[in-house]
């Protein structure tokens, strides 16, 4: 079908390409719905993330050696972040504390050159131990990320997407920069506490919802969003702090 598609794209190969990987996009959207408002609806995730899906089948290049549902999916989850992000459902005050908690991280961080702890954390914001608790409830509304935008913190730089590689065209440049990428992703989540360490490597490497998270901890799935979100932060944080250098 990708064949007869590459050679001709009509509408109804391009319906039938739709039609076979829409599944994609229910997965997709589930995964990024998890840990959401409730307000959010799944289906307009997946409305968004059909446009990502056909703009997946309209670039996709069969001869590049590239898996389509590995392409595909980075595109989906693209296309419904947009969405999410174009519609600032995120209150002002939330992004407001979202900022004064990132820069009370890298005040930290460049003063103690290592990950601070939740009671430094709260001792620098001037709130509880309680308090801090309450802010990453709230903050859980602006970490949906994907881990490459954490890579790109503080860089300009694309999506990791639009930048894959010919496989017969190997760019050396471009090795060097994603092995340091890499690297700098990896110290990071090594100064992150064991139990942010296990979030973050079950949810992003193992592809664990939050809820099944939780079975894994022993805690609340509203705890573990909470431990996501301290963790995200923390890594922002960290890669911001590392790109400035």
């Amino acid at each position: 079908m990708w064949r007869e598609f590459q050679c001709q794209p009509d509408q109804r190969l391009r319906e039938r390409l739709v039609l076979h990987y829409a599944p994609l996009v229910k997965y997709v959207a589930g995964r990024v719905g998890t840990g959401l408002p409730t307000h959010v609806d799944v289906g307009d995730l997946v409305q968004s993330g059909i446009f990502g899906l056909l703009d997946a089948i309209e670039k996709f290049d069969p001869e590049r050696g590239l898996r389509f549902e590995t392409y595909a999916m980075q595109r989906i989850r693209g296309a419904i972040l947009d969405d999410l992000r174009s519609q600032d459902w995120v209150p002002r005050v939330v992004r407001s504390r979202l900022r004064e908690a990132e820069r009370a991280l890298e005040r930290l961080g460049a003063r103690l050159h290592r990950t601070p702890t939740d009671a430094e954390l709260a001792d620098e914001l001037g709130i509880s131990i309680d308090d801090l608790r309450d802010l990453y409830g709230q903050l859980q509304l602006t970490s949906v990320v994907a881990l490459e935008d954490l890579v790109s913190a503080g860089k300009d730089s694309g999506s990791l997407v639009d930048t894959l590689p010919d496989d017969d065209a190997v760019d050396p440049v471009a090795v060097l920069v994603d092995r340091d990428n890499r690297r700098q992703l990896a110290e990071a989540i090594a100064q992150l506490t064991e139990r942010d360490r296990i979030v973050v490597s079950l949810y992003y490497f193992e592809s664990l919802t939050l809820a099944e998270i939780g079975k894994v901890l022993g805690v609340t799935e509203s705890r573990v969003s909470q431990l996501h979100t301290r963790a995200v932060l923390r890594l922002r944080a960290r890669l911001t702090e590392q790109a400035s250098v």
